[in-house]
């Protein structure tokens, strides 16, 4: 593999400081709860509300500062996501009835957690398509209680009046004005106005990952989301404008997101270069997404499909773009991706906002070993079982046998009770 353009390196260091203040936040919460809120909520984002939980009022006056044509639009996107999550649901089936010998009965059930907190991020821009991304699928899974939590826009005591409007749409039970750290800690222990869930799912700033990280086991997450990436695969068979679109619009996510390209053509991705740089003269976000592109993008050679193939499943990239003529030798051999899009026509900005598919996805290698979030990140496979009296015996005498062979002299009691008369 050879460079074209090399990229600093990324390098994953544990921030003692982001960990200390987190702490301190958490226990905070736990011991202060909605006073802790109110004070970092004016502290870090000027937002002085009483009353965190967001009213029906508020709710119907951000309906009214909307565009038609932009309700329009999140209701399409919202019909799009809640498609695809209620195929996805169909293809996850409970098991009944299931004997590995006779008179043993196993099965499965599938059932939503009870509760589950969205983070919705405000960051530099209202991100109300992460608002549907994170509760439709919550919805369509079944999930009875979905809590919503953002920030409020600095200064003006409530959230952006489109992130509001996306998660009614996409059917928020509650929606409070909270951001941060102390969000997360909220959501999983509770205060008196923000009740504990089971689930937290969202990305999130440093100390929103922090959050989650150390709140994790008091409740359930998603994944720790780290900066945002991008790897294009291009033989040179498309356009390398559109090549350096799609770089660009992942860089300008955030200075720290990563931006690659593999080539197998070298004149194409010289070309993509001066793309990137062209377009950064008139981009409005330019100063985030030079930023990043100048630290972090990446531009390599590849001497084959093979090779990028290799390059790709290792680097394990969020997403996964093909701009290749024949997507159909690369599919079955990419393996490691949070999400894929194949072929020129399929931006991964689609993705990001409308085709269906949802854009909360593994970062920072963990796609080895992770998809995104779907609709089964709020479900819970649950076993059961039952036996007749001959089948009880039978596998009594065999799991007593094992007992004693571990030593757990208890457990073999619990099974040779089966065993006796009654």
């Amino acid at each position: 593999m050879e460079y074209i353009k090399r990229a600093e390196e990324r390098k994953e260091v544990v921030d003692t400081a982001v960990q200390a203040a987190v702490t301190e936040i958490i226990n905070n919460v736990r011991t202060k709860g909605d006073a802790a809120l109110r004070e970092y909520n004016e502290r870090f984002d000027q937002n002085t509300r009483e009353c965190l939980r967001v009213s029906r009022e508020e709710i119907e006056a951000a309906y009214q500062r909307m565009a038609p044509e932009d309700l329009a639009d999140i209701r399409a996107a919202a019909a799009n996501i809640r498609a695809f999550a209620e195929a996805q649901r169909a293809t996850l089936g409970e098991l009944r009835d299931f004997s590995p010998v006779p008179g043993v009965h196993l099965g499965h059930r599938i059932m939503p957690v009870s509760a589950c907190g969205c983070y919705v991020p405000g960051g530099n821009f209202p991100l109300y398509s992460t608002a549907l991304m994170l509760v439709v699928p919550a919805k369509v899974a079944g999930v009875k209680r979905v809590c919503a939590v953002s920030p409020a826009v600095r200064g003006e005591n409530a959230i952006h009046y489109k992130t509001l409007v996306a998660l009614d749409v996409a059917g928020a039970d509650e929606i409070y004005a909270v951001s941060g750290a102390q969000a997360i800690a909220a959501l999983s222990y509770g205060t008196e106005s923000i009740e504990p869930v089971d689930l937290i799912v969202g990305p999130g700033n440093r100390y929103v990952a922090e959050a989650k990280r150390q709140c994790y086991g008091q409740v359930g997450i998603d994944f720790i989301a780290g900066p945002s990436e991008v790897l294009v695969i291009a033989d040179g068979s498309g356009d390398p404008v559109t090549v350096a679109a799609d770089l660009l619009a992942q860089a300008e996510h955030d200075v720290n997101a990563k931006s690659i390209l593999i080539s197998t053509d070298k004149a194409f991705a010289e070309k993509a270069i001066a793309a990137v740089e062209e377009e950064l003269t008139t981009l409005p976000t330019a100063g985030i997404a030079g930023k990043s592109w100048e630290v972090f993008g990446e531009v390599l050679l590849a001497e084959d499909a093979d090779e990028a193939i290799r390059y790709a499943n290792d680097y394990a990239p969020e997403h996964l773009e093909l701009n290749v003529a024949d997507p159909d030798r690369y599919f079955e051999a990419l393996t490691n991706y949070g999400s894929l899009f194949i072929g020129q026509n399929t931006a991964e900005v689609f993705g990001d906002y409308a085709s269906g598919t949802n854009h909360t996805l593994p970062t920072v290698k963990a796609a080895r070993y992770t998809g995104g979030l779907w609709v089964g990140t709020y479900l819970k496979t649950c076993t059961y079982q039952s036996m007749s009296d001959a089948a009880s015996r039978e596998i009594a005498a065999l799991a007593a046998r094992m007992a004693y062979g571990e030593g757990l002299h208890g457990h073999a009691r619990a099974a040779e009770e089966r065993l006796k008369e009654k």
